[in-house]
Order: structure tokens, then sequence, then C-alpha cells
């Protein structure tokens, strides 16, 4: 419950609790808190029990740390019934950043060796130059006009 609490931190909420409550009504307070964390906690575990039975057998593995969205996440990460370990270590983030980069400039993927800048016009192989600048149109030449447009 205290995990992020130093223990400079605690000593410093004891010489603060006895200040403000005084040595005399500090035992009284902490058995009120310490009751009053009771009931909460049976409150807490009385509800979902009560849960539990109104969603009926079907439910029975139903854990509430399930609503928690990292701890979802992270149990159908580990469970493998979906194959997602194998996906996970067959894909390599790099390789494909590369890929991806040599595509944009206009590299050859297939021989990491040439680094030439652009590939010809007329290899068809369907690439799309992304590296060409479109032409700037002469001054006589207009664009066509379209009066739905405007």
């Amino acid at each position: 419950m205290f995990n992020d609490i130093g223990p400079l931190e605690l000593v410093a909420l004891v010489v603060l609790a006895v200040l403000v409550f005084g040595p005399d009504k500090l035992p009284k307070v902490i058995q009120d808190v310490t009751r009053t964390i009771r009931k909460i906690r049976e409150f807490s575990d009385s509800a979902k029990q009560d849960i539990r039975q109104e969603l009926g057998p079907e439910f029975k593995d139903f854990e509430f740390e399930d609503l928690n969205p990292k701890t979802f996440i992270r149990k159908q990460m580990e469970n493998d019934e979906l194959g997602l370990k194998e996906l996970r270590n067959g894909f390599d983030l790099k390789k494909e950043m590369a890929e991806v980069t040599d595509a944009v400039h206009g590299r050859d993927t297939d021989s990491l060796a040439s680094t030439s800048s652009t590939p010809s016009s007329g290899s068809g192989r369907g690439r799309v130059d992304m590296s060409k600048k479109p032409e700037t149109p002469a001054a006589e030449d207009r664009p066509p006009f379209d009066a739905d447009a405007t």
C-alpha cells in the first residue's frame, strides 16, 4: 500500500500526525482510521461477491482487475492462443523502417550495396517515384476552370 513512500516521508507523516492530533488522541485516531478502512474493504468484497452472483456461472473466471485496460492488454498479450508471440518475434521494426525509408527515397531495397538515388522510370516494376518534383506549368498554360468548384 505504501510502496512509493520513502522512510523519510513516513517519519515526516508520523511527526505531523503527532503535532496535529497530539500524543493523547493519536492512538484513538489510528483505531478509527483502521476501522474505517476495514469497513470499506468489507463493503467492497461484499459488492464483488454480489456482482459475481448476479453474473451467474458463465462468468466464474471474471476478475475485476481485468477491467483495468493495462492488465487486460497484458493478459491478452501473454495469451498464446492468437499466435501473437510469433507475430511479435517475426516483426523486425528496424528492417521495416529501412525498407520504407528506401522506398521513399527511391532506393532499391533488393540490393543494399547499390545506393542509386532514383530508379529508372522504365523499370516496369510499378514503383512510384516519390522524389520527382511536379513540373511548373508555363505562363500561358492555365489550369482548367471548374465552375462547380468555385
